[in-house]
């Protein structure tokens, strides 16, 4: 095999799977990777826990050095060295020592070039936002400065902060601070926390933040940063004035490709293009990782993916395809497959959202879950809030979930479920283990199946609490208003319920079923209860006794959850005085 000089530009997950592979497949290249930063392999996702305290020590963040990685692969490896340039014409990269006793750029042929430059942190146009107490979290260097700052062994630790920006970084920095005692207020400008997810799945993580003693500010940005001596004030748009000794900027990332713009490479918003092997315009140019625009696996749409996971599998499929191009996969469109932990609560997604859909304008159902991580009857069980997007042809769009306990499972059941292209209806013939400590008999990714098998059969007419502002706004309007069914126990009804609905507990539908169509008038009948199931039950009474039944998706607890702390009037709930 001829001898190639391989050149890879930047570390950590795409440009180190590469050079890992590249050795393996050929043990004669000649192999340099050019690291702008300190640290060129290191587990970036571990950082907040560091800053946290969960991982003690520093050094277990970092995988492998140069001296590691020279030794293990024989890799010339060059931290504190920044590629400002690629001349394709005469394949050559110029590079600037960034650290050290090196000063003057100089250039370095390639036969094979490999662009993996990351993602820089979004600096906010604000006036005050060059304070020092502006901190980020992208680096092992950045994670040791809060470290020093936040933790039990510094000399003045920091006492009050704010982080901007609620997207994954801004929550797990939010869940470090506050585990070390610190008064945080989270700011987000969409108006829920983790802007990916489903309105209806985050205000269960808002409250969990709010019981860990974060203050959340939601719908709302920072506008100005006023420096102090003792602590610095946010100045928010809603007037809010907010101290803080200590700021995390989390506002996202762009792609790190402005060095590269005068060489002739393709970019879209500064994201580089590729083909499915990774391949850019310019010849024997590949790129990947942060800084590539990625295709969708279920939109289509192409956007940055920030994540490890597809960064690391296209480090090493290009790898494959420069050395063994006959042999090599093309690189797999992304489901942008995510989890997070906050506090007791794990929020997990695969695939596209609502918003994702609706901007390739996919045709879509939404159906709600609210199953037992496992056995019912065994100590331990809590709920998981599960929400899923079909199309008319039954395909799984796309997941999400959040819950104390089994929400990776299901997630990652479900995301083999859409890159296997697997029809929804598959999925209650998936034979998982079953214990009850583990899970039920029937999981819930069969009931996700089986829902869906009812919805495409039209067994099940599902109504959402998107409608509920339609559905309810004229319940005393006469004969043309809507009949709201309210399935649950007396005590349940008591307790919150949706105004004007009328009370019939599902066991009571067959005995009361006169009454209950005479009521209607004729009308479409809202049945609901908290979850969803014996709404179905009562449904398929009233379907089959003539009436256009339908469930609420998810039920009352989907309700509350996707009003959050909105005011609304469609939501009752009693007083102290009435429930005592």
């Amino acid at each position: 095999m001829a001898i190639v000089k391989l050149v890879i530009v930047g570390g950590v997950a795409a440009g180190m799977s590469a050079a890992a592979r590249a050795r393996r497949l050929n043990e004669q290249a000649d192999i340099t990777v050019f690291e702008r930063g300190d640290y060129v392999s290191y587990a970036n996702c571990g950082l907040p826990y560091y800053v946290g305290g969960v991982i003690t020590f520093e050094d277990d963040l970092l995988l492998h050095t140069p001296e590691s990685l020279r030794a293990a692969l024989n890799l010339d490896v060059r931290t504190g060295h920044e590629v400002t340039g690629i001349d394709a014409e005469n394949k050559t990269v110029t590079v600037q020592p960034v650290t050290g006793p090196e000063t003057e750029p100089f250039t370095v042929p390639y036969d094979k070039l490999i662009l993996s430059p990351g993602a820089d942190p979004i600096r906010l146009p604000l006036p005050g936002f060059d304070s020092d107490r502006v901190h980020e979290l992208r680096t092992v260097p950045d994670a040791q400065q809060l470290h020093a700052l936040v933790s039990d062994e510094a000399a003045d630790p920091v006492r009050t902060a704010v982080v901007l920006g609620a997207g994954f970084i801004g929550l797990e920095a939010t869940e470090a601070l506050a585990a070390r005692g610190i008064d945080v207020h989270l700011v987000e400008l969409v108006d829920h926390v983790l802007p990916p997810l489903e309105a209806e799945l985050a205000y269960p993580l808002k409250k969990e933040l709010e019981r860990i003693g974060v203050r959340v500010h939601t719908g709302v940005a920072a506008e100005e940063i006023v420096p102090g001596e003792a602590c610095d004030l946010v100045h928010l748009t809603n007037g809010d004035k907010l101290p803080a000794e200590l700021i995390i900027a989390s506002v996202g990332v762009r792609p790190a490709t402005e060095q590269f713009a005068s060489s002739g490479l393709a970019t879209e918003r500064g994201a580089i293009i590729v083909d499915e092997h990774g391949r850019t315009n310019l010849p024997d140019v590949y790129a990947a990782g942060d800084a590539v625009l990625s295709v969708d696996a279920v939109t289509g749409l192409k956007r940055p993916v920030p994540l490890a996971g597809p960064a690391n599998r296209a480090g090493r499929l290009i790898a494959d395809h420069i050395f063994t191009p006959e042999q090599a996969r093309p690189i797999p469109t992304v489901q942008a497959t995510a989890i997070v932990r906050v506090g007791k609560l794990t929020a997990a997604m695969t695939g596209a959202n609502r918003a994702s859909l609706d901007e390739a304008g996919i045709d879509y159902q939404t159906l709600h879950l609210q199953p037992l991580n496992h056995a019912g009857y065994f100590p331990g069980a809590s709920r998981i809030s599960l929400v899923a997007h079909i199309d008319q042809q039954g395909q799984l769009l796309g997941a999400q979930a959040v819950g104390e306990s089994g929400v990776d499972k299901r997630i990652d059941v479900l995301a083999t479920a859409i890159a296997a292209k697997m029809p929804v209806t598959d999925l209650i013939d998936l034979d998982f283990s079953y214990s009850p400590p583990y899970g039920s008999a029937k999981d819930p990714v069969n009931f996700l199946g089986m829902v869906a098998q009812n919805v495409m059969s039209e067994k099940l007419k599902l109504w959402h609490p998107t409608l509920l502002e339609e559905t309810t706004a004229n319940i005393d309007s006469g004969t043309d208003s809507p009949f709201l069914l309210d399935v649950r126990s007396q005590a349940e009804y008591n307790s919150g319920h949706l105004y004007g609905a009328m009370l019939v507990p599902h066991t009571q539908i067959r005995e009361r079923l006169e009454d209950i169509l005479e009521a209607t008038n004729g009308n479409t009948i809202y049945v609901y209860c908290a979850s969803g199931v014996r709404s179905y039950l009562a449904t398929r009474i009233l379907t089959q006794a003539g009436a256009d039944a339908r469930s609420l998706s998810g039920g009352f607890t989907t309700a509350t959850d996707y009003f959050g702390d909105r005011e609304t009037a469609l939501i009752t709930v009693p007083t102290i005085t009435e429930q005592e």
